[in-house]
C-alpha cells in the first residue's frame, strides 16, 4: 500500500506565496518520476511542475520563474514553493508520483494525492 499525503494548501491574497508538501509512505522502494498537477473548476487537470525519471524539472509555462519543485529524496516528499501567486492559480493540487512497490523488477505503479486547495483572492 502506497499513500501520497499532501500538505500547505489554503487561502493566500494575490501576490502572496504557499509551500506544497506531499509525502509517500508505505511499500516505497523506487520513486522515479514525482510532481504536482492542477485542476480548476471547469478545466483539466494540467502539469505544474515534476521531476522527469531523468531527474530532470519541467514545469507549466504559466508558473515559471514563480513556482519552483524541490524534493528531499530520504524522506520521499516533494516540496512546490509557489510565489508570487495569482487569482489563475487558484485550484487543487495533485502529487502525482510513479513508485515501485517492489524490492525487485522494474514495475512502477502511478499515485495521486488527495489534493489540497489553493485558493488565491483578496
Amino acid at each position: 500500500q502506497v499513500q501520497l499525503v499532501e500538505s500547505g494548501g489554503g487561502l493566500v491574497q494575490p501576490g502572496g506565496s504557499l509551500r506544497l508538501s506531499c509525502a509517500a509512505s508505505g511499500r516505497v522502494f523506487r520513486i522515479n518520476a514525482m510532481g504536482w498537477y492542477r485542476q480548476a473548476p471547469g478545466k483539466q487537470r494540467e502539469l505544474v511542475a515534476g521531476f522527469t525519471s531523468g531527474g530532470t524539472t519541467n514545469y507549466a509555462d504559466s508558473v515559471k520563474g514563480r513556482f519552483t519543485i524541490s524534493r528531499d529524496n530520504a524522506k520521499n516528499t516533494v516540496y512546490l514553493q509557489m510565489n508570487s501567486l495569482k487569482p489563475e492559480d487558484t485550484a487543487i493540487y495533485y502529487c502525482n508520483a510513479n513508485i515501485a512497490s517492489s524490492p525487485w523488477g522494474n514495475r512502477y505503479l502511478e499515485h495521486w494525492g488527495q489534493g489540497t486547495l489553493v485558493n488565491v483572492s483578496s
